[in-house]
């Protein structure tokens, strides 16, 4: 049985629901971290509604905030509950896009899911394994979880783009390397923009390549 998913939501500009956005939030987040960005978002995307789910379990290195799965060398779990989490969790997200899709009206490439850190990890788990390709992906911050996986398990190779600070001291810089090779082998469009000097973070210049990547993805 799945876990529902509670999620804010901003309204697109024009009242009119042509597109959605799905930002998924890092580990000891909750979907209120990313919501915000809807707001330097939405005037360039007005048919747009953005929602931002909050992880299904409570965070057990940070009691306020949330989780998608544990995290061994920051919680230590062992790595049979991170993969099972990851597993229930995917479950979840699936769940939670398809009732989405239903309840908005829209079409698969017409969602497009924007992660950072664990989020991240999720949308690159979650993404190429759907039935139907979403629109595209934006993942900042993370890796890919289960490379050696991905050429094999892809049924859906939506384009993505990989945004990553080289001052991260959280998620490794080179982990955007990683899952670049490892998503240009199996066959998706991959892009990448380096956020220069910025740590665990989204800069203002990664923003703006989010941005552009949504507005050309994403169906006017």
């Amino acid at each position: 049985m799945t876990r529902e998913l509670k999620a804010g939501r901003v309204a697109p500009k024009s009242g009119q629901v042509k597109t959605a956005v799905v930002f998924l939030h890092g580990y000891g987040a909750d979907g209120a971290d990313l919501l915000g960005l809807a707001d330097p978002l939405a005037p360039h995307l007005p048919d747009t509604v953005f929602l931002a789910p909050d992880a299904p379990e409570p965070c057990t290195g940070n009691p306020f905030g949330r989780q998608w799965f544990p995290i061994p060398w920051l919680d230590g779990s062992s790595e049979a509950a991170a993969a099972e989490g990851l597993a229930r969790s995917a479950e979840d997200l699936n769940a939670f896009l398809d009732q989405l899709l239903a309840d908005e009206g829209l079409t698969p490439d017409r969602l497009a899911l924007v992660g950072f850190s664990q989020g991240t990890m999720m949308s690159l788990e979650v993404a190429p394994r759907r039935p139907d390709p979403v629109a595209c992906v934006v993942a900042f911050s993370g890796r890919l979880l289960r490379p050696e996986a991905l050429a094999a398990e892809a049924i859906s190779k939506p384009p993505v783009l990989l945004l990553h600070g080289d001052a991260d001291p959280v998620v490794p810089f080179a982990d955007m390397g990683l899952a670049g090779d490892a998503l240009v082998a199996a066959g998706f469009d991959t892009f990448a923009h380096v956020m220069k000097g910025t740590g665990h973070g989204i800069a203002p210049d990664g923003l703006g390549a989010a941005l552009g990547f949504l507005r050309k993805y994403l169906p006017e």
